[in-house]
């Protein structure tokens, strides 16, 4: 069984304004991981724009609300859960939209598909909120 460590803990309000520091502690995370600067730099993408999507369409920019942001080691993966307390959104409607779709904005989920190695969205341990949790190999 491969052991697993927990490398990241935070829990942030939901606002923009929060994720300088959601993007500087998971780059910090990642350096200490040994993950290439490319990488780094692409996960840090990633883990902001889906942020950035929990706050604009989960709480539809509602301040008072969290972000818990995790990340684990798990042998030479690295496993980021982002847990929100929204209403439940069932994971068939989280849609990218098409690429043909030529317009500014809207493929993030795109992004973060190309980045991780694993996307998948669960039902939180709480079961209250949303769970996105992503799989990226350490290279």
């Amino acid at each position: 069984m491969t052991e697993s460590s927990r490398r990241l803990g935070m829990r942030v309000p939901a606002r923009p304004g929060e994720l300088k520091a959601v993007r500087e502690a998971v780059r910090r995370c990642l350096g200490d991981c040994g993950c290439s600067e490319k990488t780094t730099g692409d996960v840090v993408l990633a883990i902001d724009e889906a942020c950035q999507n929990i706050i604009r369409h989960a709480y539809d920019g509602h301040p008072d609300d969290a972000i818990v942001i995790e990340i684990d080691r798990v042998g030479d993966d690295l496993v980021f859960s982002l847990t929100d307390f929204a209403p439940t959104v069932a994971p068939a409607s989280i849609k990218p939209r098409d690429l043909d779709d030529i317009r500014p904005g809207g493929l993030g989920t795109h992004f973060i598909r190309h980045v991780m190695d694993d996307t998948e969205y669960l039902k939180p341990p709480s079961g209250r909120g949303n769970l996105l949790r992503m799989v990226r190999r350490i290279d």
